[in-house]
């Protein structure tokens, strides 16, 4: 670990690299502050332009976008009680409460404090934990892999926004479609129904910048000007017991956020009171949790959210497969890549502090003339990957749909999960059916391979036992 952060700073520390960091974490903290535009829209826009970038460069830029949205969205929530991002909306509760006492100041700075601890502290478990995992991956063969795969679409289809039948269903729709071109062993043409573009499969960048970028156009076209808050700030920095219990507060959020990915549990008495545990938690789970993905994703190859999915794109862009090997073959690269984690980091730390009144004002801008701009970069993206009218077409397409499952409340993360990692779960299935002469017994004698389908069957059950408890109904 030593020698590859030292290998890894070195690289990090580059004029480029740094210009790639620090652009990325600029672009993320805007998109945080944005409501309506996340990092997954963001990166799916970026994603065409990526492939004109060296690999290390874009893949910190889109890392920056990711872990930098997770800084700017408490900008919003604490100030106009708009979550910047969905996983800022329990920032809200205290942390406007905060603003209306005049300790605004305070919220925001605890919020950046807590939000550079968790991602530290995610990005020294990543290096860490990273090669370590991948030693472990390389004992893998294809049923481990096909099984890696089902486990990990079950537990992101599971929960899917309290449907299970709607989770699977995409998910489902996601692999069909990932079939769409060429069958890979034997080159022959399959679900194309005489369309000649169809050969070549749907671009996967396309349907990204579909499903992310032009449906949150859609999605987002009724956004107006929000009223922003004018008061003073109040102490810029809390003092004596409120640092402390929000340092407190930071530590536990970025421990649950790190190990379950789920945001702390309540303060009973003072919990949407003003209290700045309230802020520092949730703020801190957010980053840990953002950060904590990139380890399955560096080790496995297996994304855990859409913004870690279209990274897992742009690294098959430049033929980089995430897993076992790419601490291996690609050494300088991982760990370059793990070393502008922690610059970006700081650098988040000291833009959001000076410069939050210039961020908070950026949701002045009214969307109907940010849409406009979003929605004609996501139709030249398309279209440049492969100059190709079809993939705009495509792109439009899936934006559409995008925007009716939205409205339905119709979960869009597994379909893309499906499309992305459909063609690693075929060729794993057709890989372990050669070894054992056309068997599934394979999946079921190997220890790891069965553990991971256990573990599937398991998520399977707690998913229908969740969604099927009364206090979730009375919520839904």
């Amino acid at each position: 670990m030593g020698s590859g952060l030292i290998e890894g700073f070195v690289g990090a520390l580059s004029f480029t690299n740094l210009a790639y960091c620090l652009l990325g974490c600029l672009l993320g903290t805007v998109v945080g502050v944005l409501p309506g535009l996340g990092p997954a829209a963001t990166s799916a826009i970026l994603l065409p332009l990526t492939s004109y970038m060296p690999p290390a460069g874009a893949i910190i830029m889109l890392a920056g976008i990711y872990y930098g949205a997770m800084y700017g969205g408490s900008t919003t929530s604490i100030l106009v009680n708009v979550p910047g991002e969905a996983s800022s909306v329990p920032t809200c509760l205290d942390g406007f409460q905060m603003t209306k006492q005049g300790r605004a100041g305070e919220a925001l700075a605890i919020a950046a404090i807590g939000s550079f601890i968790a991602g530290t502290f995610g990005t020294l478990a990543l290096s860490f934990l990273g090669p370590a995992l991948a030693r472990i991956g390389l004992r893998f063969g294809p049923p481990e892999y096909f099984c890696l795969v089902v486990f990990s679409l079950t537990a992101l289809v599971s929960f899917s926004e309290g449907s299970l039948v709607k989770g699977l269903t995409t998910g489902i729709a996601g692999l069909f479609l990932a079939c769409i071109g060429l069958d890979p062993m034997s080159g022959k043409q399959r679900l194309t129904f005489g369309i000649v573009e169809f050969a070549g499969g749907l671009d996967v960048i396309a349907v990204l910048m579909g499903l992310f970028g032009v449906a949150e156009v859609l999605a987002s076209a009724g956004e107006g000007v929000l009223h922003l808050y004018k008061g003073r700030l109040g102490h810029l920095l809390p003092r004596g017991r409120e640092l402390t219990r929000g340092i407190l507060g930071s530590t536990q959020g970025t421990i649950t956020g790190f190990l379950l990915g789920l945001l702390p549990g309540m303060i009973p008495e003072r919990f949407g009171t003003g209290c700045i545990e309230g802020v520092a938690a949730p703020e801190a789970a957010n980053n840990a949790t953002s950060q904590a993905g990139f380890i399955p994703l560096m080790s496995l190859g297996i994304p855990t959210s859409p913004t870690l999915a279209i990274m897992l794109a742009a690294l098959m862009m430049y033929g980089l497969q995430p897993g076992p090997f790419l601490f291996i073959q690609h050494h300088a690269f991982a760990w370059t890549v793990i070393a502008s984690m922690y610059i970006g980091n700081v650098i988040l730390l000291i833009l959001n502090l000076p410069l939050v009144g210039l961020w908070a004002r950026l949701c002045l801008i009214p969307y109907r003339y940010l849409g406009p701009v979003i929605l004609a970069v996501c139709l030249v993206g398309a279209f440049s990957v492969r100059n190709s009218l079809f993939d705009v077409g495509t792109c439009t397409l899936f934006g559409i749909l995008g925007y009716a499952m939205k409205k339905r409340h119709w979960p869009s993360t597994p379909l893309i999960l499906g499309v992305i990692l459909g063609p690693m779960l075929e060729q794993s299935l057709t890989q372990s059916l050669e070894l054992s002469g056309g068997s599934l017994t394979i999946l079921f004698t190997r220890p790891i391979a069965l553990t991971l389908l256990v573990l599937t069957c398991v998520l399977l059950f707690l998913a229908r036992k969740v969604l099927r408890s009364p206090k979730l109904a009375h919520a839904g």
